[in-house]
């Protein structure tokens, strides 16, 4: 991201994030993301890439969340700075480590979710310069304390793929059904064309309902639009598409078309 763009982009997802929390919460998020974006935008006109690192390690050093997340990214991916995993995952953890309880629905806690997920991905493949080895185990529980107690629709995603493979959490095809099913419902593109999937073909323990499934896939095919996710959402779409009764097709359209609005704020 632009150094001139993060203080809006910064307070943008704060003021976003009001909409799910009390007011008191919301003039707290306020005043936070406003405090960093007039940190990094110093006197006015942009600032030099060495004040904003320093702006965002003294408001990470502060215990602000959103800048520990932007430069565990900036680490991560080497964006303004050297690539570094082992400080990325730092960033990261400390994250997940001083808000493993913050509430649910609050102010940042799509970013302590999804700093769950990073730490858990971390985890599985383990980060040698930090001395962190693999632990498959805990890289699971991680990932699972975001699906569960933040109910964050990715990690939920990843749950339901981990049900679906031998040497992830066992195969467990109504498991699986069930997470993709929680994320699906948040609006996760790649979760809705797995349900979709399941459905329109049956699964032990679940019997096929080729309408409801072309009805996922269908909504999956629009919004995973333009994503990576999108080959293989076509793909799932294509092959149902392929064998289902034109009188299913018609009637899955006609309810993806009707549902797509709830999806409309995700």
């Amino acid at each position: 991201m632009p150094v001139n763009s993060l203080a809006s982009a910064v307070a943008g997802f704060a003021f976003a994030a009001m909409a799910l929390v009390l007011p008191a919460q919301a003039q707290t998020a306020a005043d936070a993301a406003l405090e960093l974006a007039n940190m990094l935008d110093g006197a006015g006109g942009g600032v030099s890439g060495d004040a904003y690192l320093s702006a965002l390690e003294n408001a990470a050093a502060a215990g602000q969340p959103m800048a520990m997340w932007q430069l565990g990214t900036m680490y991560e991916n080497g964006e303004g700075v050297a690539k570094d995993p082992a400080r990325a995952f730092g960033y990261f953890a400390q994250i997940a480590n001083q808000h493993a309880d913050a509430a649910p629905r609050g102010v940042e806690s799509d970013i302590v979710a999804q700093s769950f997920v990073k730490v858990g991905d971390y985890y599985r493949q383990g980060v040698p310069d930090a001395g962190i080895p693999a632990d498959i185990e805990r890289s699971h529980a991680l990932l699972l304390h975001a699906a569960t107690y933040f109910g964050d629709a990715d990690a939920q995603y990843r749950v339901g793929l981990l049900y679906s493979q031998e040497d992830g959490l066992g195969v467990s095809p109504l498991q699986s059904a069930r997470w993709f099913s929680l994320a699906a419902r948040k609006g996760h593109c790649a979760a809705q064309a797995r349900l979709g999937d399941m459905l329109f073909n049956g699964v032990e323990g679940i019997e096929a309902q080729p309408v409801e499934g072309l009805m996922w896939l269908n909504l999956s095919h629009v919004r995973c639009a333009g994503t990576a996710d999108q080959a293989q959402v076509d793909e799932l779409l294509n092959r149902a598409s392929s064998v289902a009764r034109p009188e299913d097709r018609v009637s899955a359209a006609a309810m993806a078309e009707s549902i797509a609005p709830q999806f409309a704020d995700f």
